[in-house]
């Protein structure tokens, strides 16, 4: 028999954020650490959450442009597969599982940030916004 206890409920919460973790290569942790150090300016912020990385991915946002309103506009909502962006170019598939070297590259990582934050929302994503968006995505 199995007992319930606060210890093994506590244990279950916290090792799917290490089994994650594990799984970043070093260079994907290391931009990681960059975006939380940066987003720790910020008083709000309570730490890297895949879940609200999740949401900002899937949801429509105002503020970027018409034909862009979301991430997924381009990605698609099966990150195991291919997007295309507005051009008909493709885009890899977004998950980490699918494409090892995703999320390795500083600034590639950086710089299409800069730009798809540009065309979603009509400004930068914030570092808190960054390190959510990554922890979610690399967990895929």
């Amino acid at each position: 028999m199995v007992r319930k206890s606060p210890g093994f409920a506590a244990i279950l919460f916290v090792v799917p954020p290490l089994a994650a973790a594990s799984a970043m290569s070093p260079a994907q942790k290391a931009i990681v650490d960059r975006y939380v150090a940066a987003a720790r300016v910020d008083p709000g912020f309570s730490g890297p959450s895949a879940e609200r990385g999740r949401a900002f991915f899937f949801t429509r946002h105002a503020g970027g442009k018409s034909d862009t309103p979301g991430c997924t506009s381009c990605h698609g909502s099966i990150l195991a597969g291919p997007g295309q962006m507005r051009s008909g170019k493709p885009i890899e598939p977004m998950a980490p599982s699918v494409v090892p070297t995703r999320f390795t590259d500083a600034a590639n990582v950086e710089k299409w940030f800069k730009r798809n934050c540009g065309d979603v929302l009509g400004r930068e994503c914030s570092p808190a916004e960054k390190v959510d968006v990554l922890t979610f995505l690399l967990g895929l």
